[in-house]
């Protein structure tokens, strides 16, 4: 090969590294793949709707009950507006219940669920996942507790004389020895509430577990409480994690790899929306 060969062949190389350069950028700021790309997105572009599997769920999904202005709002309906806008179609919504939330999706009813979904390994080997948030727990007890007048933080809790309520048979009963070993767990029956408020207000226990979300009704309705982590903490550090997202059917994977892109330069703005829904 002389020079004038080795030259030509050396722009080729140069142009094309600079094309999958390009395709590699438009994969990472949330362009809409081309045409003929995802079956999916072009059937929703032809179709003018992206239709999304819905239930209400405080604090990702909250239902409007007003009567005026948008049906929904909350972390999971920001991003599924944010797809919708980027496709140029319309948000359909569909109801679904928590029985069917899931195998909707393997129907083609629904293009993905916006339905609010813990992240299972059950759940994984059916649908995937976007995950934009965590569902977390927090401790409440008494305000006028001297126990905890001292209590700074969650570890501060881990101490023999602090006694934690939760309800037999839920996650925190497995969890807790791990968490705070030393401190007394009592477990005690469910009651259809969202924690053992029960037995905070009579003093038979010092604190209990509660989802983050509940704490937020809780503390409302139920003056003279106190919750660790402490202020906005309980709202954007809680504990004891769990991942939580929209899903789609399995086996589309230009799909989820654009509304995974999406929500990576959006996450912000979504993050700061559930913050507001729960914080109103």
């Amino acid at each position: 090969m002389n020079m004038r060969d080795l030259l030509v062949a050396a722009a080729m190389i140069v142009t094309l590294n600079a094309g999958l350069g390009t395709a590699a950028a438009r994969a990472d700021d949330g362009a809409v793949p081309a045409a003929g790309v995802s079956k999916r997105i072009d059937a929703i572009k032809a179709r003018g709707s992206l239709k999304v599997g819905v239930l209400g769920e405080f604090p990702w999904l909250k239902e409007n009950t007003s009567g005026t202005g948008e049906q929904f709002e909350g972390s999971a309906w920001a991003l599924a507006k944010e797809y919708a806008t980027r496709l140029g179609v319309k948000l359909e919504t569909v109801p679904v219940s928590h029985e069917t939330k899931v195998p909707i999706l393997a129907t083609g009813q629904v293009d993905m669920t916006i339905a609010p979904l813990s992240v299972t390994d059950a759940r994984k080997k059916v649908v995937d996942f976007v995950v934009y948030s965590k569902s977390t727990l927090c401790f409440f007890g008494k305000a006028d507790n001297p126990k905890l007048a001292k209590i700074g933080k969650v570890d501060d809790l881990n101490m023999p004389d602090i006694s934690i309520a939760y309800f037999t048979g839920t996650p925190p009963e497995t969890w807790l020895p791990t968490r705070l070993p030393k401190a007394a767990a009592k477990g005690v029956q469910g009651s259809g509430a969202n924690a053992p408020i029960d037995e905070i207000m009579s003093g038979r226990a010092d604190v209990a577990p509660i989802d983050t979300a509940a704490w937020v009704d809780m503390a409302k309705k139920v003056p003279g409480l106190v919750v660790f982590p402490k202020g906005d903490e309980c709202l954007t550090k809680g504990e004891f994690p769990t991942d939580v997202g929209m899903a789609i059917d399995k086996n589309q994977p230009e799909l989820l790899k654009w509304m995974t892109a999406v929500y990576a330069l959006v996450k912000d703005q979504v993050a700061a929306e559930e913050l507001r829904v729960l914080k109103e």
